[in-house]
């Protein structure tokens, strides 16, 4: 008989507190919850203070069967979830289930899965703190009466299997919004002037500045002659050196949001991939002799909040590492996120002291990749500022003036570790000009006018879209994965290189929604409510309350849409080809990774192919075939010969129809970080980069 019995949700986390707490306690999973409303029905009782009508889970039997012979064994039952709400949810319905006094100390938390956080946080339990549950439990509900009520009207009116969801309409509006802005946006034409110039062996860049003694923008070629026109001879004098130390700050260590959009820039990881990923690393990984440890803290935050020993281990290997001129001098204040509820600290690796390379053997590439990340934001996080040199030169030619800016790192600080990545990919690089003072004399050359035209915006990635909506206060750390995932898989957006294109099913059904439901896709209505739950988790309003007031709205619109949604159907859009079994009309259709092409005749013939983009270019190994566009297995853009296996012709990079003016060779378009550089396959030609 064990004298206690520690429940958790995952083996992985079981296997690595069992290992810390010793022989008189017995560590089990409950893998995840255990209760939760019915899937075939609302499950939400709204004629009795929307009561919910929780079961047990399909395929739990088995498990809660195993945890009530434990419990019976034990003298006490610690109830060890996550440390949010839906852990503290978890930690309820097992108390309810196992028959354990939610107002006894049955609930253990900690934000670590290590030998101290684990002994220090069995020194205090405390009850089950039901503002938490109650949080967990408005949401829930609030969702059900959402999702139950609109889909079986969606499945009617549109086609079976769709749904609508609080946050998921909220994301895909704000994707087909974005889209509409694309649609409508109106480029402007600009230009710039940049010229070389010389000072003895030294040449450096500058750019148009002013004319006549003001800044002036040029929006056509027109103004662009007045300046060059206004350009005599090709002397220009110095007439404004300024020179400045500029510091810049590290960025905070990762929240939830941060950190799937650091690892979408950095590493290339969907978000639903990224918390995997931190999931695996913060329940334990094997490291030999050492046994199973936690490496990251807990990883739905939204704080970037750090404890006092995390900073001193931190500061400590800072100075024996990199010198006593690398540590901060005075703790910043971090920025709280609206809405943030710093009930956990950021996400953080558990000891400082175990840095990547010491740990590598024993994870998987991607485990390693981002532990890395983790590890290196939240040591420079604790880091000196960088400091920069930074120098603005003026060049005078009559009443035409250029500037050049440059900057150099005087001292690297947290640069040294890390530097937070960018969504457009602009690095700022050291670009230093030569040493130049008030009257001295540089010769310019090579006056280049370019022309530009203003850009729409771009479509969300992934990263960005997880920014807007915390910004905007709308979900929390532990829904933006899965939110997602949801309207990907529901077909209402597909991702096109990376980006988020709405579909023909996403428009029709937002705008039903929008027409009937207005206040589900209202960005501040949406907002409000996580307020709303935030209020119900610190005790200040009742659980019943929020929902009863949204509901009674809610029930008015739901009555109108019953009665005057109108009927959508959605005819495919012919490929204009037969299918190669049946010989029925081939039919385009939208799945998670875009367009591909069906058979009209599904189910009978399942036959589907990807659909074939040709870029004008034959192919340059047999001479016959045409290049087409095409995708690997891991959803990567490729270029290859329509002959193939005749030909085995392939690219990564993409090829072009005109020849190389060297060589006569093949020129391919070849992405770099800041835009592409045309290139010969065969030769050493490159032409200059294009942002």
């Amino acid at each position: 008989m064990s004298d206690y019995l520690v429940i958790v949700e995952s083996p992985a986390k079981a296997k690595t507190i069992e290992r810390y707490l010793g022989k008189k306690y017995k560590v089990r999973a409950s893998m995840g919850h255990v209760r939760d409303l019915p899937k075939s029905q609302m499950g939400v009782d709204v004629e009795h203070e929307y009561e919910p009508k929780y079961i047990t889970i399909r395929g739990k039997g088995p498990v809660l069967k195993e945890l009530k012979s434990a419990a019976k064994k034990a003298k006490k039952i610690y109830l060890a979830a996550d440390p949010d709400r839906e852990g503290e949810a978890i930690a309820w319905h097992l108390a309810h289930s196992l028959d354990v006094d939610i107002h006894s100390d049955c609930r253990v938390v900690f934000n670590e899965i290590t030998k101290d956080a684990i002994k220090e946080s069995f020194k205090t339990p405390r009850p089950i703190n039901m503002n938490l549950v109650d949080a967990q439990q408005a949401r829930r509900v609030l969702d059900r009466l959402v999702g139950y009520n609109i889909s079986p009207l969606l499945w009617k009116k549109v086609k079976k299997g769709l749904s609508a969801g609080r946050v998921q309409s909220v994301a895909v509006r704000m994707i087909i919004d974005r889209e509409k802005e694309i649609k409508d946006f109106v480029p402007e034409e600009y230009w710039t002037i940049k010229a070389d110039f010389i000072k003895g062996r030294d040449q450096f860049e500058a750019s148009f500045f002013s004319i006549n003694g003001e800044r002036k923008d040029l929006h056509s070629e027109e103004d662009v002659k007045k300046v060059v026109g206004s350009i005599s001879g090709n002397d220009f004098e110095i007439t404004a050196v300024s020179k400045k130390e500029r510091k810049r700050n590290p960025a905070a260590p990762f929240t939830t949001s941060s950190l799937q959009q650091e690892a979408a820039r950095k590493l290339n990881f969907r978000a639903r991939k990224t918390m995997m990923l931190a999931q695996q690393l913060y329940e334990g990984i094997e490291l030999g002799k050492e046994g199973t440890v936690g490496l990251i803290t807990y990883m739905r935050t939204d704080s970037t909040r750090i404890s006092e020993v995390a900073k001193a281990e931190a500061a400590g290997y800072i100075e024996q590492t990199y010198g006593k001129d690398f540590l901060q001098a005075n703790e910043r204040k971090e920025k709280k996120q609206t809405g943030a509820q710093d009930a956990h600290e950021a996400v953080r690796p558990t000891s400082t002291l175990r840095d990547p390379n010491t740990v590598k053997d024993f994870l998987s590439r991607d485990q390693f990749r981002l532990y890395k990340l983790i590890w290196e934001r939240f040591v420079a996080s604790q880091m000196a500022p960088a400091v920069m040199d930074t120098m603005s030169v003026d060049l005078k030619n009559g009443e035409v003036i250029f500037r050049a800016t440059g900057s150099k790192v005087k001292f690297p600080g947290f640069m040294k570790v890390y530097v937070e990545g960018s969504d457009d990919s602009v690095e700022e690089k050291e670009n230093m000009l030569p040493d130049l003072k008030e009257g001295d004399k540089v010769i310019g050359k090579d006056i280049e006018p370019k022309q530009h035209f203003t850009q729409p915006p771009p479509r969300y990635t992934e990263a960005r879209l997880v920014k807007t909506l915390e910004e905007l206060g709308i979900g929390r750390p532990s829904t933006y994965a899965p939110t997602l995932d949801t309207i990907q898989k529901r077909g209402y957006v597909a991702l096109d290189n990376k980006r988020f294109v709405p579909t023909e099913l996403g428009e029709i059904v937002l705008e039903l929604v929008l027409e009937f439901f207005p206040d589900i896709l209202d960005v501040e209505f949406t907002a409000k409510m996580e307020q709303e739950f935030d209020s119900v988790e610190e005790g200040k309003v009742e659980w019943i309350k929020v929902i009863d007031e949204f509901y009674r709205k809610f029930e008015t619109h739901l009555e109108k849409a019953e009665a005057e949604m109108e009927k959508v159907e959605i005819k495919d859009e012919p490929a204009g080809e037969d299918c190669e079994n049946c010989g029925s009309p081939m039919v385009f259709k939208m799945g998670r990774y875009g367009k591909f092409m069906a058979c009209s005749n599904f189910p009978d013939c399942r036959n589907t192919k990807p659909i074939v983009k040709e870029i004008g270019v034959k192919c340059p190994n047999c001479k016959e075939g045409n290049i087409i566009e095409r995708k690997s297995k891991k959803r990567r853009i490729f270029y290859g010969c329509d002959r193939y296996p005749a030909c085995e012709f392939i690219s990564w990079d993409k090829p072009l129809p005109r020849p190389c003016p060297k060589c006569e060779g093949t020129l391919v378009e070849k992405k770099l970080k800041k835009g592409v550089q045309v290139q010969c396959m065969q030769c050493d030609y490159k032409e200059a980069p294009q942002s």
